[in-house]
């Protein structure tokens, strides 16, 4: 986001808390439910929770991480501040610095990888501070494959369809979002015409927060989140970015530092919206939002996360559990993102989920941590 800079950015519940990365569902219900979440005054940092819980992986750098691509249970990618790519095949016991060289004097802010070895990572900022950069064996080497000479464009996120087909978005260039798009697994990108963009608000751009102001699902759609203007809004495109519509969100703007962080779909139709003010000193009051049309309407959670959240991903295997992370905590929602309880007390800036029903998170001070669970305890275990 061109008006933030580089420098702006940016308890457990009883032994019911395990929730339990197993089967095709996730014990999300445990974690809300009635009395269990009284009885808990304050959540834990991370690690420390009993049932389950985040586990602080030591990343061996204080960089920060808004980038993260996790790829299973033992492999995933992170990418921050100083050019930093780390990557871990062993579940986060150790991390290979796999950095682009010379990418020292760069802001890395997303990664899309497709396994341990093939990787896209997106570098933010004015003019050429904008690159993308790919690698095919695992960060031994990389290639730039993307640098931004418009100095009205600042690119914020990107997001894949599949391994060949993908889109960045950078803020808007002659009052319109510019998007980028690949076919080749990002070794080549186009910028798309800006015929069917609809016009952008005064003062509104994207938040480069966690990789998540630009997200698809399935073969064609994509969404792409805003914030700084009078609205927050949340675009949505249904022919991979060459045609758009804008809705409103309701989740807090009118300021620089409030909109719409990040989303997340599980499918073409489901959505989950989450942001507010980014600012410590504060309140997001209507800090997440829900949509169960694809986006042409979103509706507040009735019991929204208490603070700012900049990441939310859907739970693997679950139609109605997700989880949604920031600077003061992890959120969980076993009711499609209506009502949200904070079951973690540690700061992270984004959060991603695979398939094989495994979750990491990452943020400030070179934090990474997957979701670890100890035996889930009888009667936790039930169908999202």
């Amino acid at each position: 986001m061109r008006s933030l800079g580089k420098t702006r950015w940016s308890r457990s519940v009883g032994r019911t808390v395990s929730v339990g990365l197993c089967g095709a569902a996730l014990a999300v219900t445990a974690l809300v439910a009635p009395g269990l979440a009284q009885a808990a005054p304050k959540a834990p940092e991370s690690g420390s929770q009993r049932g389950g819980g985040w586990e602080l992986k030591d990343s061996g750098t204080e960089a920060r991480f808004r980038g993260l691509a996790a790829v299973g249970h033992d492999t995933a990618w992170v990418a921050g501040t100083k050019g930093t790519v780390l990557r871990t095949s062993d579940g986060g016991g150790s991390w290979r610095n796999v950095s682009p060289p010379g990418a020292a004097e760069l802001e890395f802010r997303d990664i899309e990888a497709f396994d341990g070895r093939r990787a896209v990572v997106l570098a933010i900022g004015e003019g050429e501070a904008s690159r993308v950069f790919r690698t095919t064996d695992g960060g031994a080497t990389w290639t730039e494959s993307f640098r931004n000479t418009d100095p009205k464009a600042f690119y914020d996120c990107m997001t894949f369809f599949d391994r060949r087909h993908g889109l960045a978005m950078s803020d808007p260039v002659d009052g319109k979002y510019r998007i980028l798009s690949t076919a080749d697994g990002g070794r080549s990108w186009t910028v798309l015409p800006g015929e069917g963009m609809p016009a952008a608000q005064e003062g509104e751009s994207g938040f480069a927060a966690s990789g998540q102001c630009l997200v698809s699902s399935g073969s064609r759609d994509v969404w792409l989140a805003t914030g700084g203007a009078a609205r927050a809004r949340i675009l949505h495109s249904a022919d991979r970015g060459r045609t758009w519509t804008a809705t409103d969100a309701p989740i807090p703007a009118g300021d620089p530092a409030r909109g719409v962080f990040g989303l997340a779909f599980r499918d073409r139709t489901h959505g989950i919206a989450v942001g507010g003010d980014y600012r410590a000193d504060q309140p997001s009051s209507k800090a997440a939002a829900t949509t169960g049309d694809g986006g042409r309407t979103w509706t507040t959670a009735t019991e929204p996360p208490p603070a700012y959240r900049s990441g939310v991903a859907w739970l693997p295997g679950s139609r109605r559990g997700a989880l949604a992370v920031g600077p003061t905590g992890t959120d969980v929602t076993s009711d499609g993102g209506r009502s949200w309880r904070t079951v973690d007390a540690g700061s992270y800036d984004t959060v991603d989920c695979t398939r094989g029903r495994t979750c990491w998170a990452s943020g400030e001070k070179g934090r990474v941590a997957r979701w670890e669970r100890d035996q889930r305890p009888s009667g936790a275990h039930r169908r999202a």
